[in-house]
């Protein structure tokens, strides 16, 4: 039965049209309200009076989360079900930060002691490269690191990456060390990659489960010659190691299966980073210690995930309130504004996390849903995004909204004579936005200021915009960890509650598809048969003859 037939589920639909009558501006000066509504773990503040609720949604949230059979589906994914059923796997990202004496069991097999054993060979390598025990082709030390992956082989490592790289500890760790991402299969990305480096002093690190992603393989290869015509082809051995599960073409790329390091199908892509993935490249870049406090912060809440009740829940409440504005008040976007430029790449993960899980049109059972799932997820840290894309927030369409913002910044900065720091100037922001989409501005407001009549349309403020705001104390490893996990189970918390499969991805893959019949049309027209160009549509025929023209 479709989660939308229960009772449940047709209660919010009735409450929300009573909730539409309230506009925030009255209801957010209930002190008991917001403090119902409001939410604490682990130095995590998570406030949600700006939603457009009562404390009867909260609880009839709940109810459809009981409905959805949301605790049990929880405790599938954490002990190793294959909850995947699609594809038939299970869902074990929560098994990449388990503690030691964890136990784990997939196919009859604990599968903690073998995380563990690749996160022990990660820190003995990185280490090695580190202290220049192991040396290039030359017999110089490695102090540049080029990672080559693309989606979850990449999204997460760079959020990750920028996050860390100004914290202070961090950046001393990583002082005379450069950690580059090569994604794209745009030749461009390429240059900027290598734009700099030293062959004699640059290792790559080639990420791809399968070692056949189209686009990973061929920037690996490409990579591969640059080293190669500088340095030989012995010098691929010590220049270049993978992360991947297929040993046997790891080798024949010529990569010594030795330096390659696995992980495992119950690890989807979009949620690897606590993988071999993303620690590699960030052990090679800052060490272990700040690898293994990001893995202790995503731990934290995992452990918060499965044992507080969902009415102090941190995930549970995001995605339930997630589900809220999306399927019962019509709200198809999401911003993620996060106010710390370190947080630059949260939102291009959290796009990948969320709307390659959930941007689904069938349930489990394969029946089309009875309403749309997923969000269009976008962002930009503040205050840069105020400059950009608030007007449309305030005065344009309803976009709910993540405010995340810090009590300390990696980077404090006071200049003499200012009233506030720099870092104060920022989170003046951080507070006031919320309350501005909130509240709005009223006709009455702008005629009292005096305001022309001709200019109050243009001045009006609808407000009565929703939005959770996240307040943490500073961002370090441990925290970015607590991020991530966050909006990984927020994610997963929806699709239990839709009713999806949050963890397949068969979206991608007519794509490729297609494109392989490009690659081959146009690796015949360039050769010396001179292919002509056939089996597309007129459409596509005439620009492919453009193209190759």
């Amino acid at each position: 039965m479709s989660i939308a037939a229960t009772p449940a589920w047709k209660a919010l639909s009735a409450h929300a049209e009573e909730v539409r009558k309230h506009h925030l501006r009255d209801l957010l000066p209930d002190a008991k309200r917001a403090t119902a509504l409001t939410a604490e773990f682990d130095g995590i503040v998570l406030d949600q009076a700006r939603q457009n609720a009562t404390t009867k949604t909260r609880g009839l949230l709940i109810d459809l989360a009981k409905a959805a059979g949301l605790k049990e589906r929880l405790a599938a994914m954490a002990s190793g079900h294959k909850i995947n059923t699609t594809e038939n796997r299970a869902v074990l990202h929560v098994a990449l930060r388990a503690a030691k004496g964890t136990k784990i069991v997939v196919d009859g097999q604990d599968v903690v002691p073998a995380v563990l054993k690749v996160q022990a060979d990660i820190k003995k390598f990185s280490d090695a490269v580190r202290t220049g025990k192991w040396k290039g082709a030359t017999g110089k030390k490695l102090t540049d690191v080029v990672a080559i992956g693309i989606g979850g082989s990449y999204l997460g490592p760079e959020f990750v990456y920028e996050a860390l790289r100004t914290d202070p500890a961090c950046a001393k760790a990583s002082a005379g060390r450069r950690l580059r991402f090569l994604a794209n299969v745009d030749p461009i990305d390429v240059s900027r990659a290598l734009e700099g480096l030293n062959p004699a002093t640059t290792l790559v690190v080639v990420i791809s489960k399968t070692f056949t992603t189209a686009e990973t393989m061929l920037n690996a290869r490409t990579v591969r010659a640059w080293l190669v015509k500088s340095l030989g082809a012995k010098a691929v051995a010590k220049h270049m190691v993978a992360v991947s599960t297929n040993l046997k073409d790891v080798e024949a790329f010529g990569i010594d299966p030795k330096n390659a390091f696995g992980f495992w199908d119950w690890v989807g892509g979009r949620y690897s980073v606590c993988s071999a993935v993303g620690l590699l490249p960030l052990a090679l870049q800052f060490g272990w210690k700040p690898v293994d406090q990001f893995l202790a912060g995503a731990r934290s809440i995992d452990d918060h995930l499965q044992s507080a009740p969902f009415e102090k829940n941190l995930p549970v409440l995001m995605g339930l309130f997630g589900v809220w504005n999306s399927s019962f008040l019509g709200h198809s976007t999401r911003a993620l504004l996060p106010y710390c430029q370190a947080l630059l790449k949260l939102a291009p993960h959290i796009q990948q996390v969320d709307m390659e899980s959930n941007g689904k049109r069938v349930a489990l059972d394969g029946s089309v849903l009875p309403f749309e799932a997923g969000e269009i997820d976008f962002g930009e840290p503040g205050t840069n995004g105020q400059h950009s894309f608030y007007q449309l927030v305030h005065q344009g369409r309803v976009v709910p909204a993540d405010f995340i913002g810090f009590r300390q910044s990696q980077q404090p900065v006071k200049v003499k004579g200012d009233v506030v720091s720099n870092h104060d100037e920022l989170m003046s922001n951080f507070f006031a936005q919320p309350d501005a989409l909130a509240y709005g501005k009223t006709t009455a407001e702008l005629t009292k200021e005096g305001v022309p009549t001709a200019l109050i349309p243009h001045k009006e403020f609808p407000g009565n915009r929703p939005s959770n705001v996240l307040l943490l104390e500073k961002l370090t490893p441990k925290t970015t960890g607590q991020l991530l996990a966050l909006y990984e189970h927020r994610t997963a918390v929806q699709g239990f509650i839709w009713g999806i499969n949050s963890f397949d991805q068969w979206g991608v893959e007519l794509g490729k598809v297609l494109a392989k019949q490009v690659r081959t049309q146009l690796a015949g027209s360039r050769g010396k048969a001179k292919a002509p160009v056939a089996g597309f549509n007129p459409a596509t025929a005439a620009l492919l003859e453009r193209y190759l023209k």
